[in-house]
């Protein structure tokens, strides 16, 4: 059950992402489920190249005599989390920004106001 735990968190914050994305009306809502769901996927992503008792493949001078480790963690699930990080906090900002446009020319977030408005 312990060892489960990672793929059972994956799975809690994917399905609140995704209730907050599809059942909420406030846009702010919304980017916030949008970034809970992102934050499930990173999660899997890590919790992917995750081996127990591995090390970490960093290149260093091993002392001699010094035993090499056998088992190294995979570093591309790593590599792939950082990079969906940093777009994950660019495209956060452009949400919030369009979220701002919205409200300044609508005066409302509620999604169902706006779509009635167009025209």
């Amino acid at each position: 059950m312990i060892q489960n735990l990672p793929y059972i968190a994956v799975a809690l914050l994917i399905i609140i992402g995704l209730y907050a994305t599809i059942f909420k009306k406030n846009l702010i809502k919304i980017i916030m489920g949008i970034t809970i769901l992102e934050s499930g996927v990173n999660l899997f992503l890590i919790t992917l190249g995750y081996r127990k008792g591995a090390v970490a493949p960093i290149y260093t001078n091993l002392p001699e005599g010094t035993k090499v480790p056998q088992s190294l963690t995979f570093p591309v699930p790593q590599a792939l989390t950082l990079t969906s990080i940093v777009i994950g906090v660019a495209v956060l900002a452009l949400m919030l920004a369009i979220a701002v446009q919205i409200y300044r020319k609508y005066r409302t977030l509620d999604v169902t106001k706006i779509r009635r408005l167009r025209g």
